[in-house]
């Protein structure tokens, strides 16, 4: 996954992003592997399968170190031993979650989200307080969050019941005048916290808030550190969209040319060197092969933050320190939404010639790049029901940290509503539940021809779309899209206007000076809607066009 940063370490070399250890605020100290054993997991049997070898098709196993040749041990990353599949304590209820960021927050609404298959409703109340509920009316189970706030406190609209901000019912429209509020009328409450400009949540109900589980990110703690932040629905798992961003191998194929880095003749094997594994990530270096010592620094951390760090010296010897943040929440099965945060404490100089909304609707175009072929891979994990070890080929030059994640799925992923992982599988429980439909003609066309450029697309809610996916999470693209299409408007009325005083005038001069006017004036329409269609229009590869 690349963007075109705001920064030079992106176009120094191939891109690099990560997370490093605070100082500012320490973290949880890390376990080591070293630990005694504990239960195996359980690992799936595979049948028996037909694989392609050069031509032709032989009858063989999983592929294991015995199974492989020797040539093939060489650039295959390799199977866990059974002494290293442990299980480790893990409840996924007892972790932080970033749910928004906090600027884009709205102040008049409540804001309908989810966690895995836990819904939430999140608001500001009249003081500006940030909270969080089940979003559920205990009444009759309708959504907060398609409610209202009335005077600092949320309303649900099927019946009008409202809500205060520790959760309590104080009206009940329907209720006798001499009638108390029932008690067990009251809101299911999470804790929140707004740290660094994301709001995190706390799930579990049973384990009080632990602080020092919520993330700190040192880099953005530095004086002068500036970041372009967006966010992002997917409609494919969040392991996957994990996967996808700790593999700096597909940026030069998949990415080819979206901005001055990524080039595909510059695809070439990579470095990996592992610095820790812990019960919750891993960490390490990797760079190109050629590279020495490694530049960039990775780091996973449960259960959803990855971070990617670099650290330059400019010609002065002053250090720049440069960051790429995602923090990816699992939103219910085959969806997620990630929080991307690029920045450092340098910013290039070229990037002050570009306004936040071109950054930001250039970081849709590279999701949408990768769309395909992640929704493809989420549907194929679903139908095969193995674990990955079992249908990845993994690349020792490439896909280092892709095996290591799948490989802490095999400690955690008992502990979560369902994971993927190397050696062991969990699928969910219960089908995905369609959480609500297009409402209307237009929506439902549009919703059913998204590719094609169906009626009504920029407002259909379906996370294939880009408005929905990205624009109605962003102030600032929602404010910038509402401009353009008032300057359009406007435009589009001066130039009728000029042209139809060109046709009445009889002075020549006249004329020519009228034309010319509404054909800047059809310049400037024309470039308004350039800009809408750049923050609304997904990108198709030119190949694929319908």
């Amino acid at each position: 996954m690349t963007f075109l940063l705001p920064f030079p370490s992106h176009y120094t070399s191939t891109l690099s992003f990560s997370l490093s250890s605070p100082t500012t605020k320490p973290t949880p100290p890390l376990v080591s592997l070293s630990q005694p054993l504990r239960q195996l997991l359980h690992i799936r049997k595979s049948n028996t399968f037909n694989f392609f070898k050069c031509g032709a098709v032989a009858d063989i196993k999983a592929a294991t170190s015995l199974d492989r040749s020797e040539e093939d041990n060489k650039v295959l990353v390799g199977p866990s031993s059974e002494e290293e599949r442990v299980v480790v304590n893990y409840d996924w209820t007892e972790e932080w979650y970033p749910l928004y960021l906090t600027q884009n927050l709205p102040d008049d609404a409540p804001l309908g989200l989810t966690v895995f298959d836990k819904q939430v409703v999140l608001y500001k109340d009249g003081n500006g307080l940030i909270h969080c509920y089940e979003d559920r009316c205990p009444h009759r189970l309708a959504k907060l969050s398609e409610g209202q706030l009335i005077d600092g406190r949320i309303e649900c609209l099927y019946h009008g019941w409202q809500f205060e901000g520790g959760g309590k019912c104080v009206k009940i429209p329907q209720l006798p005048a001499d009638a108390k509020i029932p008690r067990s009328a009251c809101l299911r409450k999470y804790e929140v916290r707004d740290s660094q400009g994301v709001v995190w949540v706390w799930l579990s109900q049973k384990t009080p808030p632990n602080l020092d589980k919520l993330p700190w990110f040192e880099n953005f703690a530095r004086p002068g550190f500036q970041d372009t932040s967006t966010t992002h629905e997917l409609p494919y798992d969040h392991s996957v969209l994990l996967e996808n961003l700790m593999d700096p191998a597909h940026i030069p194929i998949s990415h080819d040319r979206t901005d001055w880095t990524a080039r595909r003749e510059d695809a070439q094997p990579l470095s990996f060197e592992v610095a820790e594994r812990t019960d919750r990530g891993f960490a390490g270096w990797w760079g190109k092969a050629s590279d020495q010592p490694l530049p960039n620094f990775l780091r996973f951390e449960a259960p959803c933050v990855l971070q990617n760090n670099r650290e330059l010296v400019d010609e002065t010897g002053v250090k720049h320190y440069f960051t790429g943040l995602f923090l990816c929440r699992p939103t219910g099965q085959g969806k997620s939404m990630v929080i991307v945060r690029f920045g450092g404490t340098k910013r290039s100089p070229i990037a002050n010639f570009f306004p936040k909304w071109y950054f930001h609707q250039n970081a849709g175009k590279v999701f949408e790049q990768d769309m395909g072929f992640l929704s493809s891979q989420n549907e194929v994990l679903m139908k095969e029901k193995v674990p990955t070890k079992e249908l990845y080929i993994n690349l020792k030059s490439s896909d280092t940290w892709v095996a290591e994640y799948r490989k802490w799925m095999d400690k955690v992923g008992h502990g979560m509503p369902y994971h993927f992982g190397h050696s062991t599988i969990s699928l969910p429980k219960q089908p995905a539940v369609i959480e609500h439909a297009p409402a209307g003609l237009v929506a439902g066309f549009s919703a059913s021809f998204p590719a094609k450029g169906g009626i009504g697309t920029m407002h259909a809610p379906n996370v294939v779309n880009r408005y929905f996916r990205h624009v109605v999470h962003c102030k600032g693209c929602r404010t910038v899209i509402k401009a353009f299409q008032a300057w359009k408007n406007a435009l589009s009325a001066t130039t009728i206007a000029l042209v139809a005083l060109a046709i009445l005038v009889s002075a020549r001069q006249w004329k020519a000076i009228l034309l010319v006017l509404a054909a800047v004036s059809s310049a400037g329409v024309y470039g308004c809607s350039t800009a809408i269609a750049m923050n609304t229009t997904n990108f198709i590869r030119t190949h694929r066009r319908l």
